[in-house]
C-alpha cells in the first residue's frame, strides 16, 4: 500500500501539533460495510486545521491524517485498551458514533483480524511519523513539545453529563508535562476568554497520544486541548465554520501556543 495516510509539515520550533481526528476519508474497500450514519463521519474534529492556521508562522510542525477516526482511531492504544475505564467511550476501530448509533451495517462490523489488518495501514504510519518528528525536534532543541488538538460537540449525553466546557486541557493528570505548564494555560484561558468555561483534567485528561508521548523525564512534554465545538462552528450537519466565532477564538489559541512555546525545561 503506497497511498498517503497523513501529512507532516516540519517547522523550526520545538513544538509539534498533532490533529489525529481531522481526517474525513473512508477507504474505498471499507465504505460498503458502513451504515448511512457511518458514511457521514459526524464525529470528526471539524475545522481544526483552520483554527490553527497560524502554526506555520510560528515555526510549528503539524501532523494530521487523511482518514477518519471511523477507519481507526489514532488516539487509542494499538491493543484497544480503554483509556477511561468505567466510562462510555469509543474504541480503536469504533463500532458506534458518540451517540451510540451503529457505524456498520448488520454483520459487517470489523472483527479482530480486520482490526489487525488496519493497524499497519493507517495507525502505525502516523505514529511512526509522530515519534520521528518528536525525536528530530528533540535532537535540535534538546526537548520537544507536543500539542494534541481536538474538538467535540458540546452536548453528548452518552459520553458526559451536561454541557462540556469550551476549553478542556489535559495533561494526563499532570504526568505528561512539566509541573505548572497546564495550570498556566488554564489560567490564561480564564483571563483571555472569561466567558468560556475552562477545565484541566476533567472529562478529557488526554488520550493515547498525550499519555504515550508525554514523557517529561525524556524531555518530551505533551498537552491536549479538547475544544467544545459551539465556540467556533455549527454543531449540526453540515458542520459549517462560524467565521465570527472562529475569528474570536483563533487569537486565543494563538496565545496558548505562544505561551506553550515560551516554556523552557530546566
Amino acid at each position: 500500500m503506497t497511498q498517503e495516510v497523513f501529512k507532516l509539515r516540519q517547522g523550526t520550533s520545538p513544538l509539534l501539533i498533532s490533529m489525529p481526528h481531522v481526517g474525513t476519508l473512508l477507504p474505498d474497500d471499507l465504505r460498503p460495510a458502513f451504515s448511512d450514519v457511518g458514511l457521514q463521519v459526524d464525529d470528526t474534529d471539524w475545522h481544526i486545521e483552520d483554527l490553527y492556521d497560524f502554526a506555520g508562522e510560528l515555526g510549528v510542525s503539524v501532523i494530521r491524517p487523511f482518514y477518519s477516526r471511523y477507519t481507526i482511531d489514532l488516539n487509542r492504544p494499538a491493543d484497544g485498551k480503554s483509556l477511561y475505564p468505567g466510562q462510555n467511550t469509543t474504541g480503536l476501530c469504533p463500532l458506534t458514533t458518540f451517540d451510540n448509533v451503529p457505524l456498520y451495517k448488520p454483520g459487517m462490523a470489523p472483527d479482530q483480524a480486520e482490526v489487525a489488518r488496519r493497524l499497519p495501514l493507517y495507525w502505525k504510519p502516523y505514529h511512526a511519523a509522530l515519534q520521528a518528528e518528536l525525536e528530530r525536534i528533540r535532537s535540535i532543541h534538546g526537548y520537544a513539545l507536543l500539542w494534541d488538538a481536538h474538538s467535540i460537540r458540546s452536548v453528548i449525553p452518552h459520553l458526559f453529563e451536561g454541557e462540556l466546557p469550551v476549553f478542556n486541557f489535559g495533561s494526563a493528570s499532570g504526568e505528561s508535562c512539566a509541573p505548572g505548564v497546564a495550570e498556566a494555560l488554564l489560567r490564561q484561558a480564564q483571563e483571555l476568554a472569561p466567558h468560556y468555561p475552562a477545565v484541566l483534567n476533567g472529562r478529557f485528561k488526554g488520550g493515547y497520544i498525550t499519555r504515550n508521548y508525554g514523557q517529561p523525564a525524556n524531555k518530551v512534554y505533551a498537552v491536549q486541548l479538547e475544544l467544545a465545538q459551539r465556540s467556533y462552528m455549527e454543531e449540526q450537519a453540515p458542520y459549517a465554520l462560524d467565521a465570527a466565532l472562529s475569528g474570536k477564538l483563533k487569537p486565543v489559541l494563538r496565545e496558548f501556543i505562544r505561551s506553550y512555546l515560551a516554556f523552557k525545561p530546566s
